[in-house]
């Protein structure tokens, strides 16, 4: 049997319960700073992430939802503490992961979001050529720089290694232990993001679940490769699953966010080699607006931009939406399809409603908004039950995730909607849209 690691010289574990220093974020919390963690923080990089948006859009429907990505980084780096407080003394887990590992985790869980540009999810998901994934833009914040000079200098770690761990290209067991505590069923960016989102939209969905309970429960999977939650923590895991779904259904997909969404994605679509796109990965969230209020012109990409960001807001109107049950034939047809072809298919359904209507509609009036190709990640975590020294996975034990591990996770909370202008969303509901829409998309 391999002798365990030894973590007591790491700096943020030894004095995390005395720090020399420490930010208090809301709701009360605080997150300890030791002077080489204080160093990273205050770089360029990680400080432009203060006048970036955790949720972007949403605070158009939410409008407390303004608290930025530099305040999440910090919470998460809190919840990798906690983590890392539980699985130290876990006997398996000190015979796998190093401390150079446990420190390379300490460093993603703060830096995994220094790559985030505004609204970058949505315009990842459409799929330009142009745009550059988050993580391969964090690779290279951390890759040289400040932040590279930093890690290099006060934690004596390669700041490849910082990147790969983000960008999931790992090596050995270690690894893959503390890769699935960064990104996994149940990880520290989910926690963290829940319960902080939760709380600034107002809304109770994603805070309710015992977060200390389901943390003191993790442990490894019988594998080792990585984390699993003892039966005392099965029902706090049941919970933040269903918070996770239903924080998808009411917040991050509602209908309005997603009208906005819809109208970004096709003004950034039609701008796209106008763009002056290493300033935009650089930008903050009023860089990041006026930037295309600059660029965009008095056409089509002009007038969804206005409506955006402009001094009124004017969001296009819901007019059809289609789920998997109620509409399966509509939604199978334009679900995860190449945000190219639904662009097509919304001009050919603008110029289908125009004949209808008997006067000119543009084509960017009539917007289709659907599921991306990319799905989101399944919650599959195993229970491990100590009586019987056996590990399941959750949907074996739990009614509550059954359905929601062995279903399409998008399929039911992700709908297929239809927006249009407000100067023709009115006229818009005395049509047959919906075979209007077959058609579009036949």
């Amino acid at each position: 049997m391999a002798m365990p690691y030894d973590y007591s010289f790491i700096p943020e574990l030894a004095t995390r319960h005395a720090p020399a220093s420490l930010v208090r974020l809301p709701p009360g919390e605080d997150v300890p700073l030791t002077p080489r963690v204080r160093r990273l923080v205050d770089t360029p990089a990680f400080r432009r992430l203060s006048s970036v948006s955790q949720l972007g859009l949403v605070q158009m429907v939410y409008p407390g939802a303004g608290h930025t990505r530099f305040e999440h980084s910090l919470g998460v780096y809190r919840v990798a503490l906690e983590f890392l407080a539980r699985l130290t003394s876990d006997a398996r887990f000190a015979e796998i992961v190093s401390p150079q590992q446990v420190e390379c985790f300490l460093l993603a869980a703060l830096l995994h979001d220094v790559g985030h540009f505004p609204y970058c999810h949505p315009l990842e998901d459409i799929a330009l050529a142009s745009v550059t994934h988050h993580e391969a833009l964090a690779r290279q914040a951390i890759s040289s720089g400040p932040i590279a000079d930093a890690i290099s200098q006060d934690w004596n770690l390669e700041p490849a290694r910082i990147a790969d761990l983000i960008a999931g290209r790992l090596q050995d067991p270690g690894e893959w232990v503390v890769r699935s505590m960064l990104s996994g069923p149940i990880d520290v960016d989910k926690i963290d993001y829940l319960s902080r989102d939760s709380m600034h939209c107002g809304v109770p969905y994603g805070r309710n679940y015992d977060q200390r309970r389901l943390i003191s429960s993790l442990c490894l999977n019988a594998v080792g490769d990585r984390i699993a939650v003892t039966d005392k923590g099965r029902t706090a895991a049941e919970l933040m699953v269903f918070a996770r779904y239903v924080m998808f259904s009411e917040v991050y997909w509602h209908h309005a966010v997603r009208s906005a969404t819809a109208m970004l994605q096709r003004t950034v679509y039609h701008l796209e080699h106008h763009i002056d796109w290493p300033r935009l990965f650089g930008s903050t969230d009023q860089e990041f607006s006026s930037l295309l209020l600059s660029v965009a012109g008095r056409e089509s990409a002009g007038v969804l931009v206005a409506a955006l960001f402009g001094s009124e807001r004017r969001l296009f109107k819901r007019v059809a939406q289609y789920s998997l049950l109620e509409s399966p034939e509509v939604y199978e047809r334009l679900a995860r399809r190449p945000y190219d072809w639904l662009v097509d298919c919304s001009m050919r359904l603008a110029e289908s409603i125009a004949v209808s209507l008997g006067e000119p509609v543009a084509p960017h009036e009539v917007l289709i908004d659907a599921p991306p190709v990319k799905l989101e990640v399944q919650f599959d975590v195993d229970v491990y039950a100590a009586k019987q020294g056996v590990y399941r996975p959750l949907g074996e034990v739990s009614p509550v995730v059954r359905t929601l591990v062995h279903e399409q996770f998008d399929d039911y909370v992700k709908r297929i909607r239809v927006f249009a202008s407000p100067r023709i969303a009115p006229a818009i509901g005395t049509l047959p849209l919906d075979e209007l829409v077959m058609q579009a998309t036949s």
